[in-house]
C-alpha cells in the first residue's frame, strides 16, 4: 500500500468539496473523462489536443501526476490533503476507482472515491515528513524515509517515528513549496520559545504593531481574557477586542468559541480575537463564520502570517527569540 498526496486547488479552494463529499479530486476540468485510457500514451495525445499551446515540458509533467491518480492508486492507498484554510493535514483511504463527474463544480470533476480519517495538525507530523508533503505539485507520491509507516502510526494513535531512510530505492526529487516549508519551521521554533504566557506576549506585540494599545493578564486565572486591546491613546477607542490565547497542540472545539462570546459581553468589548495553536476543529470553523464581523480565530499559520508581516515593528526582545531573515526567491510552478 502507497501513501499519495492530493492537493484540492493550489490556494485550497477545492478543499471543503473533498472533504465534505469524501472525495480525492484533480483539476484540469479541461479533460474529458478518462475511464477509458488504458495507457500513458493515450493520456498523451489527450493532454496534447486538449492544450495544444502548452510546452511539452509541462504536459509531461502533468502527465506525470494524472496517469497515478486515474490508473495507479489502489483501494486501500492513504491520501493526504494538506490545507490551506487550517494547520490540519486530512488523511483518509482510497475506496474505489477514478471516475469523471460531470455535474460536479468545474475543477473537482476527475475524482477518487475516499474515506477520510481524520485531520491532524501539522505538529503532528516529523519535519522531514512536512518537508515532502510541500511538494509543489498537485499529485506525487510520499516515500521519503519510510513515511507511509510513519503516518499509518499516527492513524493508529501513537506517536509519528522517528526517520528512518529506507536505502536503495528510486526516490523521486520533489521540489518543495519553499514557503511552506519556511512557514513549518517558524511554527516549531514559536511553538517552543514562546509556550504557555509567552505566546500571549506575542500576540499583544503583533496587536501593538498594528496600532493597538494593549494590556496583558498575568500569568495565572484571567478571568477568560488574556489581552485586552483597542484603539486611540488610551485604547479607549473602537473596535475593542477580548482575546483568548490557547497555546494547547490540541485543536480547539465550540465550546472555546462560545466561552468568548461570553467574555466579550462581559468585559464591554466589541470584538473577539481567539488564538488556537493547535488548530480548530471544522465544527468550529462552520460556528466562527456565523460571527464573522464579531470574532475572528488566528491559528499557528495565522500567527506566523502576522509575524511575518509585522516582524520589523516588533519589540527587539521578541525579534532576539525568533531571529527571522526576509529572501527573495523564485516561484516554482508545477512545469
Amino acid at each position: 500500500m502507497t501513501l499519495w498526496m492530493v492537493r484540492a486547488g493550489r490556494y485550497g479552494e477545492r478543499e471543503n468539496f473533498a472533504l465534505e463529499n469524501n472525495v480525492a479530486l484533480i483539476g484540469w476540468e479541461d479533460l474529458p473523462d478518462l475511464s477509458n485510457i488504458k495507457t500513458r500514451r493515450e493520456l498523451s495525445k489527450i493532454l496534447e489536443n486538449s492544450f495544444p499551446d502548452e510546452k511539452s515540458k509541462t504536459l509531461k509533467n502533468w502527465e506525470s501526476q494524472i496517469w497515478p491518480f486515474v490508473q495507479e492508486m489502489k483501494e486501500g492507498d492513504l491520501v493526504a490533503l494538506p490545507l490551506k484554510s487550517r494547520s490540519f493535514i486530512a488523511l483518509g483511504k482510497i475506496v474505489g476507482d477514478y471516475c469523471y463527474k460531470a455535474e460536479n463544480p468545474a475543477g473537482a470533476r476527475h475524482i477518487r472515491p475516499v474515506e477520510w480519517i481524520n485531520e491532524y495538525p501539522r505538529t503532528d507530523f516529523d519535519q522531514d515528513v512536512l518537508y515532502s508533503l510541500g511538494a509543489f505539485l498537485t499529485v506525487c507520491r510520499i516515500k521519503r524515509n519510510d513515511a507511509e509507516n510513519r503516518v499509518r502510526a499516527l492513524i493508529a494513535g501513537k506517536k509519528m517515528p522517528g526517520k528512518t531512510p529506507v536505502g536503495g530505492e528510486d526516490e523521486e526529487v520533489l521540489v518543495p513549496d519553499i514557503e511552506e516549508y519556511a512557514r513549518d519551521q517558524i511554527r516549531d521554533h514559536i511553538s517552543r520559545k514562546f509556550r504557555g504566557h509567552n505566546l500571549s506576549n506575542l500576540v499583544a506585540a503583533i496587536l501593538s504593531a498594528q496600532g493597538y494599545q494593549v494590556h496583558i493578564s498575568p500569568a495565572g486565572p484571567d478571568g477568560g481574557v488574556d489581552i485586552m486591546a483597542g484603539k486611540g491613546a488610551l485604547g479607549f477607542d473602537s473596535p475593542r477586542l477580548a482575546v483568548q490565547v490557547k497555546s494547547s497542540d490540541a485543536p480547539a472545539s465550540v465550546n472555546i468559541l462560545r466561552e468568548l462570546q461570553g467574555v466579550i459581553e462581559n468585559f464591554n468589548a466589541e470584538q473577539g480575537l481567539l488564538v488556537v495553536w493547535g488548530g480548530h476543529t471544522s465544527v468550529l470553523a462552520k460556528e466562527a463564520a456565523r460571527h464573522f464581523f464579531k470574532i475572528r480565530i488566528w491559528d499557528a499559520d495565522d500567527v506566523v502570517r502576522m509575524t511575518q508581516a509585522y516582524y520589523e515593528n516588533l519589540p527587539d526582545d521578541i525579534q532576539a527569540e525568533l531571529p527571522l531573515k526576509r529572501i527573495w526567491t523564485l516561484v516554482p510552478s508545477e512545469e
